[in-house]
């Protein structure tokens, strides 16, 4: 079953990502802000739609982050769900950097056992689930991804960096990230940090090119919930101040401050 619900979920990610990218071309963005002045595209509605219509095939509820967001005494009772996030980095996409994401995750007991993480104008996609976790380039669409299956790369990756490598948000940056990071570079000889949009960041440290990605500012599950399944199944984790992991379909729907790492 649950290859079947990766499939549904990949086969909807390429579905969303195809209107996204007309969008991004296009260029009209019709950008709102968000009670919590966040943007808001007309991407992030029509993605939303479309996953929505896809997933709903499934039976299994969906929490979206531009879909309606139901009482806790509703969801509480939900055992197994989607977090969808259409498009996870709309600064990013506004300013059209690329480093934008599309992220669907299944959470069963409030663990993310399996995600999606697909970047469309970088042709990048990363998946995890039980059988693990896996990152191939150069996709565009379904197709592409059916076809191209066999030259996956499962995560991590053997990679032999020179450094401590740290990822930090690039529209995100925290004063107590900012500290992080100096105390990092008295404890290692060589600190490179990465700036990076979105998702991206956690993938990077599921594949192992990245050591960490301190995250001290506000995140909603639906901005960690695809990574974070990708992340259990590449022997990588995210865990709070006390070294717990991350949950979800908590009451309240944000994160507390984490560390990504491997």
């Amino acid at each position: 079953m649950e290859n079947q619900y990766l499939e549904i979920a990949i086969k909807a990610t390429f579905k969303a990502a195809k209107e996204v990218m007309s969008i991004y071309r296009d260029g009209s963005f019709d950008v709102e802000m968000k009670s919590d002045n966040s943007p808001l595209t007309r991407a992030d509605k029509a993605a939303h739609l479309i996953i929505k219509k896809e997933l709903e095939k499934t039976g299994i509820p969906i929490l979206s982050e531009e879909g309606k967001h139901l009482p806790y005494e509703e969801r509480k009772h939900w055992n197994k769900l989607w977090i969808v996030d259409p498009i996870d980095g709309t600064k990013e996409f506004i300013k059209k950097t690329g480093e934008f994401t599309i992220n669907i995750a299944i959470v069963e007991n409030q663990k993310p056992v399996m995600g999606i993480v697909y970047a469309p104008a970088l042709k990048l996609i990363y998946w995890g689930s039980r059988a693990g976790s896996y990152k191939l380039s150069e996709i565009s669409n379904f197709a592409d991804f059916e076809s191209n299956l066999e030259e996956k790369q499962r995560l991590p990756l053997q990679d032999q960096k020179e450094a401590f490598v740290i990822a930090a948000s690039k529209s995100h940056l925290t004063e107590a990230t900012k500290r992080f990071i100096d105390r990092k570079r008295d404890n290692f000889s060589k600190v490179e940090v990465i700036s990076k949009g979105s998702s991206l960041k956690i993938c990077m440290v599921a594949e192992g090119t990245v050591d960490c990605y301190p995250r001290f500012g506000t995140t909603m599950e639906w901005d960690t919930a695809a990574g974070h399944a990708i992340c259990r199944n590449a022997d990588a984790q995210i865990v709070d101040q006390n070294q717990n992991p991350l949950i979800y379909n908590k009451i309240d729907l944000r994160n507390t401050e984490f560390l990504c790492k491997n």
